[in-house]
């Protein structure tokens, strides 16, 4: 596999890291170098953890893996994105005062391990599928999955800056949308892998 072929993969497979990545920035008050790496780790670690794995189970499990990742993410990206939507709604209600303590605390639980462990599974799952794949293909992994990690990094760290930029002005509604957008990703997804599209 050539390394045009494998920037190729990776920039597929981390183009639903980038989008989440948009919507945690979305939602942060402030973003600096610190929380844009963070994302960047979570969402590159596992993008890059999860054709390894791929690639250890082997063909033995590949059937499997395809028939349930689809609602894997599905129930994971819409479970968060319905949380998003209602803080969104809840912060609305919120004096000034309160909504900014609430934005205080709410941005050390958007960035928390519970919630990026399961942002991060739910953006990878598909590049689990694709190591399998690769050891059909009988892909040098090492290289492979360190390439798909970094490219991911990298385009996570931008996707968080990006929503920032554009949702400092207007947290509540950007956080609703982020949430929407979280959702119809999952529907996506699930609508794909059935075959309804």
């Amino acid at each position: 596999m050539s390394l045009i072929e494998l920037f190729v993969i990776a920039v597929g497979l981390s183009m639903d890291a980038f989008a989440v990545a948009i919507c945690k920035g979305l939602s942060l008050r402030k973003v600096s170098l610190k929380k844009c790496a963070k994302v960047g780790l979570y969402f590159g670690g596992f993008q890059g953890g999860m054709p390894l794995i791929g690639f250890i189970l082997g063909v033995q499990f590949k059937d499997y893996i395809v028939s349930i990742d689809h609602w894997i993410a599905f129930i994971l990206l819409s479970f968060i994105g319905i949380n998003m939507i209602r803080e969104s709604r809840e912060k609305e209600d919120e004096n000034v005062v309160e909504g900014l303590a609430e934005v205080a605390v709410g941005e050390e639980n958007e960035l928390g391990f519970k919630n990026m462990i399961m942002l991060s599974i739910a953006t990878s799952i598909d590049a689990l599928a694709v190591g399998v794949t690769f050891a059909f293909l009988q892909v040098d992994i090492v290289p492979a999955v360190s390439f798909i990690g970094i490219v991911t990094f990298v385009l996570s760290m931008i996707g968080v800056k990006v929503g920032n930029i554009f949702g400092v002005k207007y947290k509540s509604k950007a956080e609703f949308v982020g949430g929407a957008i979280l959702i119809l990703m999952g529907i996506k997804i699930l609508i794909e892998h059935l075959g309804l599209l």
